[in-house]
């Protein structure tokens, strides 16, 4: 009896240990530098959205917060890798609604979104438009749609790759309003964007910021904006909702997680850093600047928003019979 007693104790002792060394671990943290797992391309305005997030995080943190590239498959090579990362708050990664689409869109996803991954924050926002080659007799997205009608299998749409949100609005468009135009997929939104403005393509949907200087130069035309409201930097855009089109509405959201299993401290630290940086008057200024909108959550308002977009792309997934393999 003594002895299990005594070896109770020494767990117990052992667990109180472990605890007090974890929480002075979370109270020191970081002692060293921060990988940011980007799963974009480099000078893209994902990208420069990553760049920003990691240069504020470092001087919250007082330590090096490195940006990473690893695009790819979508952003799942990069996911798939924070996933399997230490969970000691030295590699974290920033996500799009990819996260969200690919465990619908892949068989074999190489990571569990839910399970593998803990969110930290919701970072920002960013509205989409679509835009249409000059040579497509359409001004609006109705004129757009009819003349899809028209010619079933005729037009067809850029994107960033199959998963990427390019990607899922336009089929998110074809289930909606039953057309159909067909996919081409290019490494990267801003490959797609440039064969656009060389007449490979009719239509791509871009991030506003990403889409201003060519709309500026009249080598694209905008025919809605997938927001709820008209947005300042193109006042004279109409919204889907505007044009009749409540449901086809689509924002990029930027979001940071951590691999599962990281210590509830340092996510709380990490949130709370987020917090003063999204909601300071260079932050907001600065992300204007690229047409994003700054944003703040709790890790479980975040978790919570995470699980209702997998169910509601899941369904338009499903519906549609989009895939990415």
């Amino acid at each position: 009896m003594n002895f299990i007693l005594s070896r109770s104790g020494a767990v117990f002792a052992a667990f109180c240990v472990a605890l007090c060394c974890g929480t002075a671990s979370a109270q020191n943290y970081p002692t060293k530098p921060i990988r940011l797992v980007l799963p974009f391309p480099p000078a893209s305005p994902s990208d420069l959205v990553g760049r920003m997030v990691a240069q504020k995080l470092s001087e919250q943190l007082g330590e090096n917060v490195i940006p990473d590239n690893r695009p790819g498959a979508g952003g799942n090579l990069a996911l798939a890798a924070v996933a399997r990362s230490a969970p000691d708050g030295y590699t974290l990664t920033i996500s799009t609604p990819g996260i969200a689409l690919s465990p619908s869109l892949y068989k074999n996803l190489q990571y569990d979104p839910v399970k593998d991954l803990v969110p930290v924050a919701r970072l920002a926002t960013i509205e989409n438009v679509v835009l249409v080659h000059p040579s497509v007799p359409a001004k609006n997205l109705k004129e757009f749609l009819a003349l899809a009608r028209a010619r079933p299998g005729k037009l067809n749409y850029g994107s960033g790759g199959p998963g990427t949100t390019n990607h899922l609005a336009n089929e998110l468009l074809k289930y909606l309003e039953k057309i159909d135009i067909v996919h081409v997929p290019y490494k990267g939104a801003t490959v797609a964007t440039v064969s656009l403005i060389g007449g490979e393509v009719d239509e791509v949907i871009v991030s506003v910021a990403s889409g201003l200087p060519y709309i500026a130069s009249g080598k694209v035309r905008p025919i809605a904006v997938l927001s709820e409201n008209r947005l300042p930097t193109l006042p004279n855009v109409p919204t889907s909702k505007e044009q009749g089109y409540p449901k086809f509405q689509m924002a990029i959201w930027y979001g940071m997680f951590a691999p599962a299993g990281t210590p509830q401290a340092i996510i709380t630290r990490l949130n709370q850093a987020f917090t003063r940086i999204s909601t300071s008057a260079d932050t907001k200024e600065r992300f204007a600047g690229v047409g994003t909108l700054p944003m703040t959550s709790t890790p479980e308002q975040f978790a919570d928003f995470l699980k209702k977009e997998i169910a509601r792309w899941g369904k338009v997934v499903r519906d549609s019979g989009a895939s990415a393999e």
